[in-house]
Formats: structure tokens, sequence, C-alpha cells
């Protein structure tokens, strides 16, 4: 099976159902429950201090839950033998000992999993980590080579389901691009992925199902188009190759156009204007929402739980 591929050998359905985890009087996470199915990229989405890492860590057992339950594939994730060959985990990237250089903290992982040492350099391949980076110590990578390494470190098992908590963070645009092509293609292949981040436009671009959550509740799930299925899009900016006749056309429809840079707005849905262009044969070289679309959603959603303090030995 190629590098990165998922093995497919425990079913690779992460379950959580009414997970709450509780600090004293502080709830952290509150009554969550959600589904990551295979051969998708869900995205796991909020603010910094959501509840993100609490979740995925009591996922993999680092956390214990005060009610409620995560499972993989059915099974507690202390449950599953040699857990590394089914569920590949990046938490923080620099949970590693710092004197160790990248080459040997992927072969005591290779080790512990009962893997061939061939295995750490096709990883080391795979993530763009070369030879001399490779035999440097983890306290002088730069944060985005940590992440690159812990990428390989989850996928060094060959797992069903990877758990990544933010796992962009440090790096450049052509490392998050490089990103969102080896998960997408790792879910293609079968395998689940589950991608935590506070930033909606990286995981918009890679997650076939959003999760959004603040103060540790879930505030709405679903993909792109059932996220955006109760905003009213009523406001459009359309660019046309005749916009006088769009112009036209839609003003005949009773729809008020005004002039907007070099197209026009339109106070109608997407879909109208677009469906009004066709009927007369005009052709379009923009159409899209006025608003904000997803961000906007996003942010209405979590502007009252969004917290600046988490409660000392709270997780976020």
């Amino acid at each position: 099976m190629p590098a990165g591929s998922p093995c497919g050998r425990v079913d690779a359905m992460i379950t959580v159902e009414r997970l709450t985890r509780k600090y004293g009087a502080f709830t952290a996470v509150d009554d969550v429950s959600f589904v990551a199915q295979p051969g998708r990229v869900t995205g796991f989405l909020g603010p910094n201090g959501a509840g993100k890492t609490t979740t995925m860590r009591v996922m993999v057992g680092l956390t214990p839950a005060t009610s409620g339950r995560a499972t993989i594939g059915g099974h507690l994730y202390r449950d599953i033998p040699n857990p590394g060959r089914h569920v590949g985990v990046l938490l923080d990237a620099s949970a590693q000992h710092a004197g160790r250089t990248g080459r040997e903290i992927l072969t005591l992982g290779a080790q512990t999993m009962g893997l061939p040492a061939s295995r750490v350099d096709e990883m080391l391949d795979l993530v763009s980590l070369s030879p001399t980076e490779a035999k440097r110590r983890l306290r002088n990578y730069s944060l985005g080579m940590k992440q690159r390494l812990g990428i390989a470190h989850a996928l060094l098992g060959d797992p069903s389901v990877l758990i990544l908590d933010e796992p962009a963070n440090g790096l450049d645009p052509a490392g998050i691009r490089w990103m969102r092509g080896l998960l997408k293609g790792y879910a293609d292949r079968g395998g689940t992925v589950l991608l935590s981040s506070h930033l909606l436009n990286e995981v918009e671009l890679i997650a076939d199902e959003m999760i959004l959550i603040g103060h540790g509740r879930i505030v709405a799930q679903g993909n792109k188009e059932q996220l955006l299925a109760d905003v009213d899009h009523k406001v459009t900016n359309v660019t046309a190759l005749d916009n006088a006749a769009l112009a036209q056309a839609l003003q005949a429809k009773g729809l008020a156009v005004t002039q907007a840079g070099t197209g026009l707005r339109v106070e109608a849905a997407p879909v109208d204007v677009g469906r009004t262009a066709a009927e007369n044969a005009i052709v379009l070289t923009d159409l899209r929402s006025a608003d904000g679309g997803l961000e906007d959603l996003f942010l209405e959603l979590t502007s009252d739980t969004q917290r600046d303090d988490v409660p000392q030995g709270a997780p976020a």
C-alpha cells in the first residue's frame, strides 16, 4: 500500500456521543455529539478556547470524559491494540523530546509500532524533510518543520483515521497547499480525517463536512451547502459580457439593479440572477453572493461564545 494511504484495518468512523468534560465549575465541552465518516475530511471549527482540543484529547485517551464518550470504529482509543497502526494523532507538534532528531523520533515510533526502518525514510520523503533536516534536533526545528514531522509521525503506522489539531500552524502557503492535497488524497482513498482549526478559510477549501463549536457546544454542522441553506442570499454581485443586456433582463423581472464597479449589484439570490442570464443567453463572467457567506455565518454563530481567558488547567 502506498505511503500515507489508509490501511482500513479497523472501521474508520469516529463517533462522539453526548461528550462532556468539566474542570470544576468550568465546562470545557458541553454535550457534544457528531460523527466523522470514512472517505471524508471533517473540519472541526471554532474560536480559540472553544473546546476543540479538549474534545480531541478525550478521543485519544489523554483526558477522561466527565460523561458521554468518543469511539473510533466502536472502540475506545485505549482498547485499540497498537493504536498507532489504526489512528494517527497530531495534537501538539512540539510534544516530543527536544533533544532527539527528527529521524530518531520517527525511528522510535516505528519500533514501538513494529514497523520496518524503511517506513521512516518513506515518511520523511512524504513530508519533504531532507536527510540533513532529519538529522537536526527538534529544538532546532521551525514550527513548520515540527508540523511536517508531526504529520509524518501520525501517518507512520499507515492508519485508517487521522486526528489533527491545527496542523496548518506554522506552515507557509506552499506547505498549507501541500497539506491540503495530502489529506484530501488520504480521504479519497477511504481514510477518515478529523481536522481542527480556528481558520475557517483554510478548512473550507478541504472539508467535506464542517462542525462549528463555540463555548464547548456544537452550534452548527453539515456541509457548506447545508450550513448556508438557512442564510438569506438576497444580494448578488454579477458581471456579464453584456452588463446592459443583463440589467435590462433583470429589471424586466422587477429586480432592483445598480452599477457596482465593473459589474452589477442585484437585489436577488445568485440562483435567480443566473437563471435570468441563462434564459436570455447572456454569458456571465462572475456570479457570487454579495454577503460574506460561510465566514459571516461562522462569526455570527460563535460571536458570543469566544473567550479571551480559559481557566488554568483547562486545555482549549
